[in-house]
Order: structure tokens, then C-alpha cells, then sequence
């Protein structure tokens, strides 16, 4: 007992306070509820939460660490294990199940008694209406987007429709393609696209594809989600597309007929995340088709392997190619953009050197770059602000925070004329020219002129959000009504004072307070003075040891009428609020391109500041088309490497040349280097795509359309050499025989790691024998 008490005082757990009465009904409820595995259920008591039965014990090991942690609700069989959670502490563990893990659900339930009901549910693809706890106090590094899938088996392969919805950038997306037994492509989509969540139709008799599927979604974190075949239709689709997406209805119905299996999984998907329910997403979404081949493919095992993403259990930020570049300013949008742009790397070798470019030229001026960051810094995450807008829950606050973004924008404008560099004319194209368009007098000055007359932004510097009472005739006559009757509280205060020859203030306070409005405050020591004229003139109220309140009739009635005037002013200002909310949704598509031009300029300029302020300065890399040219790295590092603290890392050069040496094989002792210098060339491959400088003396790069990695035994190399060989196959019409024997020998030499031979004097016999 002595040892849980403890508990409770170290951790602060709230004390689970329910009489007799509402735990039986409680109980009566909790009975009713269907069986779940995966749904953590909340319950609100207003003070704490609480979760019970199999989540308690769950909670409590997995947050508390300890199994004191959990009380017991009712007696004998009845009873339930519980465990109460503290507002912070529910914070934590949202934001872990719907932003960490893939294996569980989030349901808050609001009642008492034996009357609770369900107010909010989230997965990790679908945040719900969650987010305004898991991002009170934390940017949104990643959109989660849902993805569903209708698979059509065949004698050889699968033919996949695929749709996604990213219900943050209010995206929807359409693809179908072939896929072999491994669901290579698959996994590449789900990687590319940071699927959190994947709809699949019930299971229906092929279970052994479903087991690799299941195995591929495990993989890439992804939680899998079993919905009726029947909501996987096509019936009423493109009716229902017509009131989401933005625009005509013809050019929806012309992409949805391009598909067979696609649109199916769109059903779904509808269906699953309610979009048609919520009316604030009408005209608000738009559609596109996703091509798998428009970026270069990676898998779960490549990005672990090359540390392109973070890890919890990362010691420092350095040890991921995303927390190493991750130097972005913007209050979320860049870290978003930049997590989308790692997972897809460039395969257009003129889109690449647009973004190189814009480094060099950023790289190049270090005032332009320094200047361009400072403003940044005081930008909000406009793409979420303007989700919170059209979904109608957004607040002045909101409002206040857009409006503070954009009046920076003729700073960065200002910057950006200034520069006279060689790239000129691209960040012309790329950037002024938009900035002029949008903030002209038919846009966002327009935006800026309704915040400037609508909000009082005088009473910012003092923390309050309001309306300005100038904003309407009928506001301006209650803040008046307001005004006069304060002023005649004040006199009222003034003349009691003097009637009851007591100083202003340190004797006769005025006070304001929620139980009895305007009253009269003296201390214990003044009231034997007055006590006769507060027992013949005045009402006492209250007497503590901080003095007598009291009052009389006149300062009563003022009180009422200051308070009625009072809830008058709020309930009009919340009208009028609302009423520039919804003004402010109408500017949704220019903020949208506005959010999308500064994360994009927020990132390239994260890209050129790491490139400059390493010891050892990256250098652009020259890019090729991947069917000329050749990789040549010169004097290359390893750039989360060489970030540590306690390595003084020592280049190296690699060298495929076309025709040559497109294959090498890399030997050595353990703890030689062989994977630092692998995952070296991959990583140095991937940033160049992806546009950013990379950490060598000289680089030639012939782009790649996918990377394969297999760093550790626990990786599936058959799958990945069976993807390496379907690629070339796919790719090399008229195939030599020189490449298809250096597929046989990938083949041989995986099979050599199968049997964990890694001897160098069977490596070397290998290699000799191929030589003969």
C-alpha cells in the first residue's frame, strides 16, 4: 500500500474519485460497449481521464512502466482495473498512439453515470478531431494520409487500385499498376507517400497474398484497417467527387474513367474518412493522379537503412539525414515539406537542377539567405491555419496569426529584388512574380484590410483577440453602453469613498468577481469605523479574512446592467467573429499557393544553410540523365557521420563508370567501414535528387529511379533482388549478357549471406572464379 502511495505522489496520478452509485452505472455502461483489441477508450471526468480493463493494464505498462499504477473500480467480478490520467498526461499519450505507433486506435467518451457517448475518434491516418491536442503545442511534422487498396489477383502478378486522401492538404489521389508477389511497388507508394493507415477489402480466401501484404504494411508502420467489400464501389462516385473537389465536374469523370480498380478504393475511402458528412469539405479538395514513376522508388528497408527519416531512439537529430537538413524556419510547413520531399527524390534531371539552382544562388549570398530566414521565423504554419479556418473551428487567434505571416511578405519580396545574381530571372519566375500577383489589391491586401478594420490590434500586446468596436455600428453603440456605465461605477466609487471618509482604493476597493459582480471591498480593520453604516446603508455580502464585500441598491443595478451590456457585447462579438472566418475561408486557394511558394523557399533555404556551415563545405553535384553519364564521387562523406562530435571522417571516391563498373563488390574486415561507405553513396544519391548540395569535392550523378539497401541480415533480400531483376528486365529490352550474369551472381552472393558466409577467402575465390 506504503509503495503505491508513493507512486501516486512521484507520478501524480489523479485520484479516481467516483461514489458507489456512478461506478455501478459506469460499470453497467463499460459492459455494453463491443469488443475492440485495438481502440484505447478515454473516459472525460472534466478534472482527469480515465481507461479501464484491458487499456488500463496496457497504459499502465506501456506509459507508467508499472503496474502500481492501476485502481480497482467495483468489487469481485465485476470490477474493473482503471487508471486515471492527468490532462498533460493524456496529451503524451495521443500523440504517441496516433503520431508514434500503428496498432491502436484513439476513442474519448464524454458522460456520467451510465451516459457516456463517443465524441472524438482518431487513428494514425485519420487524426480527427484530435488534432487541436496532439498540435496545442507542437507542429505538425507530417501529413498522415490514408491509403486503400482493391487488388486484383492474376496467374501472373496483381493488378493494384490504389486512392489515397491526405485530409490535411484536403488532397485526393488516384494510381493502378501491376505488382509481383512481394508488392514491391506497394510498399514504394506507401513509403512515398507517408501512409499512415491502408483500407483493405475483408480477407476472401487468398491468404497467403494477404499475409505478405499484411507483412509489407508492418514493414512501413502502416495500420491496417478491414472494411466490407461492399464499400469498395464505384456507384454515385464521380457525383459525390463533383461536391468535394474544386472546379468542373467533366475533368473528374474523364480521371475516374481512366481507372478500373482505382475508383473502388476512392469509395472506400470516402466512405471511411466521412468526407461527404462535413460540409466544409465541399469544393474544398483536390484530385489528381499519382504516378509511381514520376519519383525514384524507395522502400522501408532503404529508409532505415540510410537513416533518411528520424528515430525515437536517435541520440541526437544528426544521426538522420532528416534531422541533419531539417534546418527549416517555418512553423511546421517546411519540416512537412521537406519530409515529403526526402521520401521523393527527383527523376527529372531539369526539376533537379531548378531546385539546385535556387541553392546555389541562396549559398552564393549569404545576406539574401540570412535575410530570408529572419522573416521566415516569424511565419506561421499558413497550411495549417487555413485547415483550422475551413473546418470552422478557428478562432481570432487564428485569424491574427495569417494576418502577422503576411505582412512579412513585402519584406521577403524586398530581399529578393535585391539580389542581382546569376539566377536572377529563375527566382524572378520563380518567386516575384507570384509575390507581386498575390499581393496586389485583389488579394491578400484585401485580406489584410479586413483583419486592419475587423480585429483591435491594439489589445494584442496585452494577449486578448477582439473584435474593434469600429468594426460595426451596433458593436460601437454596446462598447459605448459599456463605457458609460463603467464611468458611472468609477463615480459611484468615488462618492462612497468620501461618504464613508475612507481613501480611494487602499481603503474602499472596488472589486469584480464572477459570484457577485461589482462590490465594495474594505479590510477588517476599517469595517469597526463603518459598522453602523454598513448595517443601515449597505448589504453585506461576505466577510473573509481579506475584508468585508458589500454593496448597496444604486451600485447593484449598475452592476446588472454592466453585466447584461456585457454578455450582449460577447454574444454579438462571437457573431462577428464567425463572420470573418468564414470571409477568411474565401482566400483558402491563395493562401494555399502562398504556404506552398514559402515552404518550398523555406526548404532550399534549410538546403543552403547546411551546405554552408559544415567545416567541410558541400559542392553541387552535376546532374545527368540516367541513360548517360556516370556516378563519380569525389572525396564524398558521409554527411550524418562526419555531423558526430567524435569522428573525423576520411573521404573516399566512387566510381561507376558506365559499361565499366556499374557493379562493384565492397570486402573488409568487420567494423571496416563497407556499410558506412555504402550507405554513403546512397545517401549522397538521394540528397542530389532530392536538390541539395551533397557532402563531396566533386560530384558527377547519373540520376537513378530507385534505391535498394540491405544493411543487416534481418532485411529481405530476395525481395529486393527479385525487384532489381524485374526492373531490368522491365528496362533493358534487348538485355546483354553481361548484365544478366551480374544479376545471377547478386543472386549468388545473397545466397552466400543466407548461409552467413563472410569470409574474405570465399569472397575472393568467388570473385576470381567469376573473372575466369
Amino acid at each position: 500500500m506504503g509503495e503505491n502511495n508513493n507512486f501516486d505522489e512521484q507520478n501524480k496520478l489523479p485520484e479516481l474519485k467516483l461514489d458507489a452509485k456512478q461506478a455501478q452505472g459506469f460499470l453497467s455502461f463499460f459492459k455494453t460497449l463491443p469488443h475492440d483489441p485495438r481502440a484505447v477508450r478515454v473516459f472525460d471526468r472534466r478534472d482527469y481521464y480515465t481507461v479501464h480493463a484491458e487499456n488500463a493494464t496496457f497504459i499502465a505498462k506501456t506509459y507508467y512502466h508499472t503496474t502500481t499504477a492501476l485502481r480497482q473500480l467495483g468489487s469481485g467480478s465485476n470490477g474493473l482495473s482503471s487508471v486515471s490520467i492527468s490532462k498533460n498526461m493524456f496529451e503524451s499519450i495521443a500523440r504517441d498512439l496516433l503520431l508514434e505507433r500503428t496498432d491502436h486506435t484513439l476513442e474519448l467518451y464524454e458522460g456520467s453515470g451510465s451516459n457516456w457517448k463517443l465524441v472524438k475518434s482518431g487513428t494514425p491516418g485519420n487524426l480527427g478531431s484530435f488534432e487541436d491536442v496532439l498540435f496545442a503545442n507542437n507542429d505538425m511534422q507530417d501529413s498522415p494520409v490514408v491509403v486503400a487498396l482493391l487488388l486484383n489477383f492474376r496467374e501472373k502478378g496483381c493488378t493494384v487500385g490504389l486512392s489515397y486522401v491526405d485530409l490535411t492538404k484536403r488532397v485526393l489521389g488516384l494510381a493502378e499498376f501491376l505488382d509481383d508477389s512481394h508488392f514491391t511497388n506497394v510498399e514504394s507508394a506507401l513509403v512515398a507517400l507517408s501512409c499512415k493507415e491502408c483500407l483493405l477489402p475483408m480477407e476472401s480466401g487468398r491468404s497467403n497474398d494477404c499475409r505478405t501484404l499484411h507483412d509489407v504494411l508492418t514493414k512501413c508502420g502502416v495500420m491496417l484497417t478491414e472494411r466490407k467489400k461492399n464499400e469498395f464501389k464505384t456507384r454515385d462516385l464521380v457525383q459525390d467527387l463533383g461536391r468535394l473537389v474544386k472546379g468542373p465536374l467533366e475533368p473528374v469523370r474523364d480521371l475516374v474513367s481512366g481507372f478500373e480498380f482505382a475508383p473502388g478504393a476512392l469509395g472506400a475511402l470516402l466512405s471511411y474518412a466521412e468526407l461527404l458528412a462535413d460540409e466544409s469539405n465541399y469544393g474544398n479538395y483536390r484530385i489528381r493522379k499519382y504516378n509511381l514513376d514520376s519519383y525514384m522508388r524507395l522502400d522501408s528497408a532503404a529508409t532505415r537503412a540510410l537513416n533518411v527519416l528520424e528515430s525515437k531512439t536517435d541520440a541526437n537529430k544528426n544521426f538522420s539525414l532528416f534531422g541533419l537538413m531539417n534546418r527549416t524556419c517555418t512553423a511546421g510547413m517546411g519540416k512537412r515539406l521537406l519530409h515529403m520531399w526526402l521520401k521523393q527524390p527527383l527523376l527529372e534531371v531539369d526539376a533537379i537542377n531548378s531546385r539546385l539552382d535556387l541553392v546555389q544562388a541562396f549559398v552564393e549570398d549569404t545576406g539574401l539567405r540570412q535575410d530570408l530566414r529572419q522573416h521566415l521565423k516569424r511565419i506561421s504554419d499558413i497550411e495549417r491555419l487555413m485547415h483550422i479556418v475551413e473546418k470552422g473551428r478557428a478562432g481570432l487567434h487564428h485569424i491574427v496569426k495569417l494576418y502577422q505571416s503576411i505582412i512579412r511578405l513585402p519584406y521577403i519580396k524586398g530581399a529578393l529584388e535585391r539580389y542581382d545574381g546569376q539566377f536572377s530571372s529563375l527566382i524572378k519566375e520563380k518567386y516575384l512574380e507570384f509575390l507581386e500577383v498575390w499581393t496586389d489589391d485583389n488579394h491578400l491586401n484585401k485580406f489584410s484590410a479586413l483583419v486592419e478594420t475587423a480585429v483591435d490590434l491594439d489589445q494584442l500586446d496585452n494577449g486578448e483577440y477582439m473584435i474593434s468596436p469600429s468594426y460595426e455600428a451596433a458593436l460601437g453603440a454596446l462598447k459605448a453602453e459599456q463605457e458609460s456605465l463603467e464611468h458611472q461605477i468609477h463615480n459611484l466609487h468615488k462618492q462612497t469613498a468620501s461618504d464613508l471618509d475612507l481613501p480611494l482604493d487602499k481603503g474602499l476597493k472596488l472589486d469584480k468577481g464572477t459570484q457577485y459582480g461589482h462590490v465594495f471591498r474594505i479590510t477588517k480593520k476599517e469595517e469597526p469605523k463603518i459598522r453602523k453604516k454598513l448595517t443601515t446603508q449597505f448589504i453585506v455580502l461576505e466577510t473573509r479574512k481579506d475584508g468585508v464585500k458589500f454593496t448597496n441598491t444604486k451600485l447593484k443595478k449598475l452592476g446588472d446592467q454592466y453585466q447584461k451590456i456585457v454578455e450582449k457585447y460577447k454574444g454579438h462579438q462571437k457573431e462577428l467573429v464567425s463572420r470573418v472566418v468564414q470571409i477568411t475561408a474565401t482566400f483558402s486557394e491563395v493562401f494555399e499557393k502562398l504556404s506552398g511558394l514559402l515552404s518550398e523557399m523555406d526548404v532550399l533555404l534549410s538546403f543552403a544553410d547546411l551546405a554552408s556551415s559544415c567545416p567541410t563545405p558541400y559542392t553541387r553535384p552535376d546532374i545527368t540523365p540516367s541513360d548517360v553519364g556516370d556516378i563519380i564521387l569525389e572525396g564524398s562523406r558521409h554527411p550524418c557521420v562526419e555531423a558526430q562530435d567524435w569522428v573525423n571522417f576520411i573521404p573516399n571516391d566512387c566510381k561507376l563508370v558506365r559499361g565499366k563498373s556499374w557493379f562493384q563488390i565492397i570486402t573488409g574486415p568487420n567494423m571496416g567501414g563497407k556499410s558506412t561507405f555504402i550507405r554513403q553513396i546512397g545517401v549522397n544519391i538521394l540528397m542530389a535528387q532530392v536538390g541539395s548540395f551533397i557532402p563531396c569535392d566533386k560530384a558527377t550523378i547519373s540520376v537513378r529511379d530507385c534505391i535498394f539497401a540491405r544493411v543487416g541480415a534481418g532485411d529481405c533480400q530476395v525481395s529486393q533482388w527479385n525487384s532489381l531483376l524485374k526492373f531490368k528486365l522491365l528496362k533493358m529490352n534487348g538485355m546483354d549478357a553481361t548484365n544478366l550474369e551480374v544479376i545471377c551472381f547478386c543472386f549468388l552472393i545473397t545466397f552466400c549471406s543466407f548461409l552467413h558466409i563472410y569470409y574474405l577467402d570465399f569472397y575472393s575465390r568467388i570473385v576470381k572464379l567469376y573473372a575466369q
